[in-house]
């Protein structure tokens, strides 16, 4: 009996032993505690293809900082933790962005908040384009690259910066003049890669209020400018051939699909309906209430009259004194009563006054809350247009916010056609060639619609205050950045069997300081 009980003290005394030995061992770089594996994914050689998010681009910048804290480069991170190799980027030369083409400021430095509002931090951009840099870099995150910008040749030649035909972030560190962004990808034999591209297929339409054109339909794509929508098509092209182009030694890889530009920050932050008597009345409520019954009186009331008498009466309300009221926009898919209201309003008016208010009204109407103010135009609303005369002359009030400034209901459903036919390519490739893939379409969504609790921090899409986005609306944080690599890291353990640990999100700021 005392014989087993010795035997029994051994065997527990050696339990304890084993527990407390893989508590010693345990990796507190991986997920579960065990040791850190890529699983099936080959990390040695790693290469980021995208547009500025895999760049690390921030506060309508591209920064040292910036780069460092991109998802492409905590990504790299984590793969040297078991076997990655160096992943090099094409650092610029500052932390106060923008970029010199010549010795000339072609973009400007990055923006901080100064306690009211965003604004430029000081100092000049030191980067020069023309300053080539010695690669190859395992980030090739380009700002401004759409999908068919990637397998473009010649994309990077310094020459063709000043005409546009270039892109000068990519030029800095093309390998040749002639080479491609995928090109430079392929010729370092990677065996694995990261691809998030897409965004800018549609962000440039929906950032300038879509005043670009919708290409659907038009399959040339050296024909687009910078604020048109990519045909579906020719991104499934372009697409298509930049995954067969990494996938064909091997390489694994991890893609990811777009959320609907239209919920960022960009897009969300500035009302449809910012006029109250006491924004008209700058503070004053009395004036602001005497201001509407004077804009009723003198041209809601007339226009919305006219405008009923032709069928459009829908297009004008007349102002209230005591709820918001929308701001008045021009729609240019509606039709034309230029012709009518010029001859409604010249009896009371003249000819000539007459005239100019069907030009300016012709396509007038309210905006409603599936109108989408871009955020450069909050500082538009109220302003002077010029040129024109009083008292016509106050943007949003008495004047039509111009294309640029609103992306109407109309536009938005375009953005979102596009992108869901972009989202069907990446996911289709994704599973045909057995690529980890990520949903942040869905993340995006939840951000703008109450958030996601990430480490005990809720994160929103709120502009400033909700820890996601950077101040240019569009780019991310330095703690969204952390979110998306996460995101990345959490599609490549669940498609390869790897245990990459999270980062913790609240290690990483909201927003970059004045001074880095």
């Amino acid at each position: 009996m005392i014989k087993n009980f010795k035997w029994l003290l051994f065997a527990s005394l050696a339990f304890v032993a084993c527990n407390n030995e893989d508590e010693v061992i345990a990796d507190a770089n991986s997920s579960d505690g065990q040791p850190l594996t890529a699983g099936l994914a080959v990390v040695t050689k790693y290469v980021a293809l995208g547009d500025s998010y895999a760049a690390g681009f921030s506060d309508n910048a591209l920064f040292i900082e910036g780069q460092k804290g991109s998802y492409a480069n905590i990504i790299g991170q984590q793969f040297a933790l078991t076997g990655g190799g160096e992943f090099k980027t094409p650092l610029m030369a500052d932390n106060v962005g923008g970029l010199l083409f010549g010795g000339n400021v072609i973009l400007n430095q990055r923006l901080f908040f100064n306690g009211v509002a965003p604004a430029p931090v000081t100092g000049r951009p030191s980067t020069e384009v023309t300053t080539k840099l010695a690669g190859p870099f395992s980030n090739l995150g380009v700002p401004g690259a759409k999908s068919y910008h990637l397998v473009a040749q010649g994309y990077g030649n310094v020459a063709g910066v000043a005409t546009g035909q270039a892109n000068p972030y990519f030029a800095r560190f093309a390998t040749s003049a002639t080479t491609s962004v995928v090109a430079d990808a392929v010729a370092q034999d990677p065996t694995f890669f990261s691809l998030w591209i897409g965004g800018n297929d549609v962000l440039g339409y929906a950032t300038s209020g879509g005043s670009g054109r919708n290409q659907t339909g038009n399959m040339n794509a050296a024909t687009y400018a910078s604020n048109d929508i990519t045909d579906p098509a020719v991104f499934a092209g372009a697409y298509n051939s930049i995954v067969d182009a990494m996938t064909a030694k091997g390489a694994k890889g991890v893609v990811a699909n777009l959320p609907y530009v239209t919920a960022l920050p960009y897009f969300t932050t500035v009302p449809f309906n910012p006029l109250t008597a006491s924004v008209l009345g700058r503070g004053n409520v009395a004036v602001g209430t005497a201001t509407i019954q004077g804009l009723n009186a003198q041209l809601y009331g007339p226009l919305k009259q006219a405008l009923t008498a032709f069928g459009a009466g829908s297009r004008i309300e007349l102002l209230s004194t005591t709820a918001a009221n929308p701001l008045l926009i021009l729609d240019e898919s509606l039709p034309n009563l230029s012709a009518q209201l010029t001859a409604a309003f010249t009896p009371t008016l003249g000819a000539p006054t007459a005239a100019f208010y069907g030009q300016v009204f012709g396509q007038a109407r309210q905006a409603t809350k599936e109108d989408l103010v871009v955020l450069t135009a909050q500082t538009v609303i109220a302003s002077a247009p010029a040129g024109v005369p009083a008292p016509l002359n106050v943007f949003g009030v008495t004047y039509p916010m111009q294309d640029v400034h609103v992306l109407t209901k109309a536009e938005v459903a375009e953005v979102k056609v596009a992108t869901d036919a972009y989202n069907a390519t990446i996911k289709s490739v994704a599973d045909a060639k057995g690529l980890a893939f990520v949903e942040l379409k869905g993340v995006t969504d939840q951000l703008a619609n109450g958030g996601i609790i990430y480490n005990n921090y809720k994160v929103t899409s709120a502009f400033v205050t909700g820890g996601m986005f950077s101040l240019d609306g569009v780019h991310p944080s330095p703690r969204g950045y952390a979110i998306i690599a996460n995101l990345f890291t959490g599609a490549i353990n669940a498609k390869f069997g790897a245990n990459f640990k999270n980062k913790d999100v609240s290690l990483y700021r909201i927003l970059y300081p004045a001074t880095l």
